[in-house]
C-alpha cells in the first residue's frame, strides 16, 4: 500500500511537471507568433538587462526574472514588453521555506524628456499601511482616481502636472488594472500578466 502512494506521489509530481513545461512551450509560441505577424522581434530572455534598470518594480522580492520580450516599432512607437516575475521567500514555524510568486505583463517605451522618478500603482492593502505610517500618497481631485491609486513622487509639482484633468479622467475610465512608473526618458506600464 505504501508503494502504492509513493507511486500517486511521483505520478502527480510528472504530470504536474509535465503540464507546466507544455504550458510554457504553448507561451514561448505565442510570444513567438505575435512577434512574427506585427514585425516585432523576440527573445525567450532577456537582451536588454532591463532589471538592470532602475524602476522599483524590478527591485520587489526575493528573486525576480524577466522572460519573453518583444521588442521593436509598435503603432510607431518603440518598445520593450515582457512577463516580468518575483517571489517572495517565506519560513514557517517549522524552518520550511516556500515561495510566492507575482507575474505581470510589462511594456517600457521611451520618450523624448527627462523625467523625476513617478510610481502610479494600484491602491491596496500594502499601499494604505504605508500611508498610515507616514509614506502618504499624492491626493488629486477625483475621489474615484485616490481610491483606485496610490501615487509617489521626488516632485509633486510634476505628479499634478502630468496627471491633470483629462489624464485623470482617462486613467478612471479605462481602468485595466495597469500601474506605471516614469523615471527620466522612460516609462514602465505594467499589470497582470496578459494572454
Amino acid at each position: 500500500m505504501e508503494v502504492l502512494g509513493i507511486l500517486a506521489v511521483v505520478a502527480v509530481v510528472i504530470a504536474a511537471l509535465a503540464i507546466s513545461l507544455h504550458l510554457k512551450a504553448m507561451r514561448r509560441a505565442a510570444f513567438r507568433a505575435f512577434a512574427l505577424q506585427h514585425g516585432l522581434e523576440y527573445a525567450e530572455g532577456d537582451p536588454f538587462g532591463l532589471l538592470g534598470w532602475p524602476f522599483d518594480l524590478f527591485h520587489r522580492g526575493d528573486g525576480r526574472g524577466i522572460d519573453h520580450v518583444l521588442w521593436g516599432t509598435w503603432r510607431d512607437t518603440k518598445l520593450q514588453a515582457f512577463d516580468y516575475w518575483y517571489y517572495t521567500e517565506n519560513t514557517d514555524s517549522q524552518g520550511h521555506r516556500s515561495r510566492s510568486y507575482r507575474r505581470f505583463s510589462g511594456v517600457v517605451i521611451e520618450v523624448p524628456a527627462a523625467f523625476p522618478h513617478l510610481t502610479m500603482a494600484r491602491e491596496g492593502l500594502f499601499t494604505r499601511l504605508a500611508d498610515h505610517l507616514g509614506m502618504e500618497d499624492i491626493e488629486f481631485e477625483s475621489p474615484e482616481f485616490n481610491r483606485r491609486y496610490n501615487v509617489k513622487a521626488g516632485e509633486r509639482r510634476f505628479a499634478y502636472e502630468l496627471i491633470d484633468g483629462r489624464m485623470l479622467e482617462w486613467l478612471v475610465g479605462f481602468d485595466q488594472g495597469l500601474a506605471f512608473e516614469v523615471m527620466g526618458n522612460r516609462v514602465l506600464a505594467y499589470g497582470p500578466r496578459v494572454k
